[in-house]
């Protein structure tokens, strides 16, 4: 860890908007929604918020537009304690959005969003001086030649890269080389390796990083470190929405590894929160409190 454990994020911030529904409509038809919730999102955000509330001292690199959406954003980041310093608004255009319909019967999610309009974070947007400060980087690949740079200068300094891959977009190969752990979602692991987990974990292996991990939702997760295998189900819970659980798993594991703690402990700790996200509506509204962790002995 770097002299002041910083947690450094890199990738996309969101505005949540997520309801939840009996069952999906057909095609031309209506569904009445329930209990809409509107919070902030994104993969590595959300990571960020539950890590502040944790104790972590965080930062986020992303990018907004100058519209009122990118101020509830911003304001659902600065309420977490996260520095947003590394937040970059872009004027003239619109921040990232989602509509989620979630159905709380077969723990399924279908997921509306928008892209934020602006140009992509760059190399050029990332504060040098916090970069070289940080104790961990955290990123979602979504701002690729960002997140590759800072994972090269990571890997310059010894400074440890988390990985949170959704899906198989360009660069993520890449990113996986200058990566220390990477944890995949099985939608990637499909791309990767056509669904086979144990052989996705070992092939992100073979690229480099320490650890190699597929989350699978509620048949929990399966990881590759140093020769063996590492498979767990997923904590039991009463599941209503499974927005931001892959979110929450990686700062369970992020906040495990900063502390010292093994690999299998650490990524306990991360299902064990995954699990507890998943009974409330919204990515952030079950994020477990510190007081929970210190109930489990795991704080």
């Amino acid at each position: 860890m770097g002299s002041a454990g910083l947690i450094y994020g890199l990738g996309q911030c969101c505005l949540d908007h997520i309801g939840l529904i009996g069952h999906y409509p057909e095609p031309d038809g209506k569904c009445e929604l329930e209990g809409l919730v509107i919070q902030g999102g994104g993969p590595t955000a959300t990571a960020l918020a539950a890590l502040a509330r944790w104790g972590r001292r965080c930062h986020l690199a992303s990018v907004i537009g100058d519209d009122r959406f990118g101020e509830e954003i911003l304001r659902s980041l600065e309420k977490e304690g996260i520095d947003t310093a590394g937040v970059i608004k872009r004027p003239g255009t619109s921040s990232q959005v989602a509509f989620i319909a979630a159905e709380p019967a077969s723990q399924r999610r279908t997921v509306f969003w928008q892209r934020p309009t602006g140009e992509p974070l760059k190399e050029g947007d990332l504060d040098l001086a916090v970069l070289n400060e940080a104790g961990l980087i955290h990123t979602d690949g979504l701002f690729i030649e960002a997140a590759l740079f800072a994972g090269r200068r990571a890997k310059e300094r010894g400074i440890p890269v988390v990985v949170d891959a959704g899906s198989l977009r360009p660069g993520m190969v890449e990113l996986a080389r200058v990566s220390d752990y990477f944890i995949a979602a099985e939608n990637f692991a499909r791309q990767f390796a056509g669904g086979d987990v144990f052989a996705a974990c070992r092939l992100i292996a073979e690229l480099g990083p320490e650890v190699a991990a597929v989350t699978r939702g509620k048949e929990g997760y399966v990881a590759f470190h140093r020769g063996r295998f590492i498979e767990k189900p997923a904590y039991p819970a009463p599941a209503v929405d499974t927005t931001g659980c892959g979110d929450v798993f990686h700062a369970g594991f992020i906040y495990g590894i900063t502390a010292g703690w093994s690999v299998e402990a650490s990524l306990d700790l991360g299902a064990w929160a995954a699990a507890e996200v998943s009974t409330r509506v919204g990515g952030r509204s079950g994020i477990p409190s510190r007081a929970a962790l210190l109930a489990r002995g795991m704080a």
